[in-house]
């Protein structure tokens, strides 16, 4: 049977790789699908069969109009026990981004409706016992900030399969060349 295939828009944050990819490696199963470091916009989008030139040309529009910014990552949080994250400062630019792509397609609501989308997060370790993703946050707190200048969206589609996730278009913010 073929894998379910996906897509998601997120924004890629290699400055981070550094400091969280041995932690993501082992800890958090999308960069085991080749998911890079990121900061979700949207997932899921849609299908990737739905994803055409109209769709193409609506996204790349809508980010022309999104100024580039800078963040820091300032700090390792967490959603109960079982995730671990850093959180970017400020996140109103990301917070921004997801309702601007929601709002033109409001069939995708962030993480298909279970989780708002209003706290944008890098995360690097799910599901694994509390003690080891301590250990990761207490590994990767003494190395931030870490800081990043935002000036693309990456549409990737993928599925559950190991190194499944691949890039599909880059979108600039703003009106750069």
């Amino acid at each position: 049977m073929p894998a379910v295939q996906q897509s998601a828009l997120i924004v890629p944050v290699p400055e981070v790789e550094p400091v969280v990819g041995t932690h993501r490696a082992g800890l958090d199963a999308n960069a085991v699908k080749g998911v890079p470091a990121h900061v979700t916009v949207l997932y899921p989008f849609l299908p990737p069969a739905q994803i055409d030139d109209e769709v193409r040309g609506t996204l790349r529009d809508l980010f022309a109009t999104q100024t580039p910014f800078d963040v820091t990552f300032t700090e390792v949080r967490w959603f109960g026990d079982q995730v671990t994250w850093l959180a970017p400062q400020p996140d109103l630019a990301f917070r921004q981004l997801t309702a601007a792509v929601w709002g033109h397609f409001p069939e995708t609501p962030p993480y298909a409706g279970e989780h708002d989308g209003d706290h944008p997060h890098l995360t690097f370790g799910h599901g694994h016992p509390v003690e080891t993703l301590k250990q990761a946050a207490d590994d990767v707190s003494p190395q931030l900030p870490v800081s990043a200048t935002i000036a693309s969206v990456h549409l990737i589609a993928g599925s559950d399969a190991p190194d499944s996730w691949r890039p599909v278009e880059v979108f600039t913010l703003g009106n750069q060349v």
